[in-house]
């Protein structure tokens, strides 16, 4: 069994009868007792589709557009668009990739509010007209390189919660969004909406009312220049929760109802990303180094865990071991990643036994920018991903006219077995 996430064709592991992820974990942890030992991903593709299934039960109304640079694999990005998802680019590959899938130029965002000219000019010689824009010096480039774009203007929004503190504010005052109307108007560029952005970390449900009364404002404003405004984009403030989404949805749904009804014609549109692949992703990886309860790992946050530079919450992680004893002590412990780098602290504290360089750890929900380029900072390989899905998801997938035969065709459906000849006990056994 191979992990392909960065070849052109990549096998998926169909896990029938009781079969789990850590079994699937246990095997690959199996083939590497013996060998080097690597961090690698699981992913479980039918949590991408059940985030799917319960985003369109809980937001009927509005269309995802999934936020590519959260997480570029190829198979995550050609299950969404056989689903029909949009996709947000914020670089010329991720334009390619999406095009790869057949995603047509009018469900591709190019978002970043800082594009070079280069990623506009690819955009307006490939179809792609929607983007973002919420400064004059971005909409005379886009002007000067894409005159048919049609271009959404971002918002800000002030919103309040945990972590707002790491949180940065984008997008253009009220004020500011009239003077780029009058400009777009002089210019001739196309404004066709908004966009407002409120954190998942947001807690203050008048976040939400403040966002959306301030997008009409900008509509009423652009529809007195004459601008044809349409499309209504809430952003990308979702953490994957079914708890977040829907208290979000109670949120906003009067106030969409009441200012952007069906009967205007405004199209709803978000930008989920961490949504859709977080709890799907699981991490194992092994310790490198034993300082008493301090320990290093072999991957960091110039690798997969570069989220952390964006979050500063990381959960603790598991133990993988063949036994632990519920008697077992316990220790404050903090995790850190190879580079020997102050910033390369991935969790600093939690509860762990005490532990041996070869053990694994388990992180889960890893699906989030974790998987971009190793940074120079740090020798860190980018860890393999092995594609799982349960029989019952692929099913389902079936049912809703997803095949490997028209649909995904660059995947290969392969029965999940376990065949290697390596002792039970290997699953514990230190390097």
């Amino acid at each position: 069994m191979k992990g392909l996430a960065d070849e052109p064709n990549y096998s998926i592991e169909l896990l029938e009868g009781a079969t789990t992820l850590n079994d699937v974990i246990d095997t690959h942890i199996c083939e590497q007792a013996l060998a080097e030992k690597n961090a690698f991903f699981v992913a479980d593709l039918g949590v991408v589709m059940r985030q799917h299934v319960r985003w369109q039960t809980h937001m009927p109304r509005v269309r995802p557009f999934y936020l590519v640079n959260c997480n570029s694999s190829p198979a995550v990005v050609e299950i969404l668009a056989a689903l029909g998802v949009g996709f947000v680019c914020t670089s010329k590959t991720e334009v390619v990739l999406a095009q790869s899938f057949g995603v047509a130029p009018e469900n591709i965002v190019l978002g970043g509010l800082c594009k070079q000219l280069s990623q506009i000019k690819y955009a307006a010689k490939n179809g792609v007209d929607l983007m973002l824009c919420d400064n004059e010096i971005e909409l005379r480039k886009i002007a000067r390189c894409h005159p048919t774009a049609k271009l959404l203007l971002q918002v800000s929004t002030e919103a309040h919660g945990e972590g707002e503190e790491t949180s940065m504010a984008f997008g253009s005052t009220l004020k500011g969004c009239r003077h780029l109307l009058e400009c777009a108007k002089e210019l001739g560029v196309q404004v066709v909406g908004a966009k407002f952005h409120v954190p998942s970390c947001c807690t203050d449900p008048q976040a939400y009312a403040h966002a959306v009364s301030d997008a009409r404002c900008v509509f009423d404003m652009g529809e007195e220049l004459g601008f044809s405004m349409k499309i209504l984009d809430i952003g990308g403030g979702f953490s994957g929760s079914e708890v977040q989404i829907e208290q979000v949805h109670v949120a906003m749904r009067p106030l969409l109802d009441m200012y952007f009804s069906p009967a205007t014609g405004v199209s709803l549109i978000a930008e989920p990303g961490t949504y859709y692949v977080s709890s799907a992703f699981t991490l194992a990886l092994t310790l490198d180094d034993e300082p008493q309860f301090l320990y290093y790992m072999n991957d960091g946050v110039y690798g997969s865990f570069a989220s952390k530079l964006l979050d500063s919450t990381m959960s603790a992680p598991s133990v993988h071991k063949k036994a632990l004893s519920v008697e077992e002590p316990v220790f404050s412990s903090s995790l850190w990643g190879p580079s020997c780098d102050g910033l390369d602290q991935v969790v600093e504290h939690c509860l762990l036994p005490e532990l041996s360089v070869g053990d694994w750890l388990i992180f889960s929900s890893m699906g989030a920018h974790s998987l971009g380029e190793p940074s120079a900072f740090a020798d860190v390989q980018k860890p393999p991903v092995y594609y799982i899905i349960s029989a019952d998801d692929w099913y389902e997938m079936l049912d809703a006219g997803i095949t490997l035969d028209s649909t995904l065709k660059n995947f290969s459906l392969v029965p999940y077995s376990f065949q290697l000849s390596v002792p039970a006990d290997a699953l514990s056994t230190p390097a």
